[in-house]
Formats: C-alpha cells, structure tokens, sequence
C-alpha cells in the first residue's frame, strides 16, 4: 500500500514538475522531446553495461564469486539507464547524479551491503535447518550430514588434531600404455 501511494504521489509530481518546466522553458514539445531523447539514452546504457550481467548477479548471490569491479562498475550505470528510461525530470535528474563517480561509490557499497546481508541471511537460514535436523539423521534437510561433517572437520583442526591439507590420501599404480605401431600401406598398389 505505501508503495502504491509513492509511486502515484511520484507521479503527480513528476507532472506538475513536467507542466512547470515547460512553462519556464516555453513549450511542453521541447519537454517531450527531451523525453524521447533521455529513453534512447537510458537504452544505449543499458545495452551497453549489461552484458553479462545475469550470470555474474546470480553467481555473487550464490557465493561462488566475489564483488567482480565491472559488475560493481556497471551496476549504477545500468540503474541511472532505467531512470532515464522512465519518463519524468525528476527521475532524469537522479540519473545524472548516479553518473557523478562520488554517488557512485556510494551507491555500490549500499548495494553490497544489502547483497550480503541477503546472502548471510541466506546461509543463516540453511544452517539454522541443519542445525535443527541434527539430532534426526532421518530430517527434511538434504545437507544436514554433509554439514554435520564439515563440523567435525573443523572441530578436529581447532583442537589440535590438526591434518596436513598437502596430503592426499589414495592407491597409485603404474599404468602401461600399449604402443600401437602404424602401418604403412602402399598407396600406389
């Protein structure tokens, strides 16, 4: 509900803003075209850094990659496309200040800020079922024992039992390669 009272109290004001700046300037067409001209705009940009992108959100979110400098890069360039993309001066305006490199950087660290604490509270909701599944080996939750062994292996190496990580345990044999000789047929037979 508050969302839909921001968006529409948004809307009135980008209106009102619209039917101002026209007046001042002294044609809504110049208006409207600067609309046209900011939708093209926002589209060059984000078609430009987006590339790639998906696979390297997903990736992050999953654990598997850290902070790349390119998506963090291009992340804010990408949300001040989408403004500009939306129709309104103001939203055009906090485009171009997300363009300014200081609100940039600021924009980014929020922006990882609220992916990790989504991802750590990701990872605390898994571990909080497999920390509930523990006494029931017979639980709902597939990593339960894999975790429960990952525990073990790190409660071995904080007391002391500490295992050599160079050290790989398994059987080696001497594999004989069968040599093969090619013959040569007489082509001009």
């Amino acid at each position: 509900m508050k969302l839909a009272l921001i968006v529409l109290a948004t809307l009135v004001l980008e209106v009102f803003v619209w039917i101002g700046v026209g007046d001042l300037v002294g044609s809504m067409w110049y208006v409207f075209f600067w609309f046209i001209a900011a939708f093209f705009i926002g589209l060059n940009m984000i078609r430009k850094y987006s590339a790639g992108l998906m696979p390297q959100m997903q990736q992050m979110q999953m654990g598997q990659m850290g902070a790349d400098p390119s998506l963090t890069g291009n992340l804010p360039k990408i949300i001040a496309g989408f403004l500009f993309i939306v129709p309104g001066l103001i939203t055009d305006v906090l485009a171009l200040l997300i363009l300014i490199p200081g609100v940039q950087n600021a924009l980014k660290g929020a922006m990882m800020k609220v992916m990790m604490k989504r991802q750590q509270s990701m990872m605390d909701q898994m571990m909080g079922g497999m920390m509930g599944d523990m006494g029931n080996p017979q639980g709902g939750n597939p990593f339960a024992d894999m975790m429960r062994q990952m525990q073990e292996m790190q409660n071995q190496q904080n007391s002391g039992g500490r295992r050599d990580s160079s050290i790989i345990d398994g059987e080696a044999r001497e594999v004989r390669p069968e040599a093969k000789k090619i013959e040569m047929k007489d082509v001009n037979k």
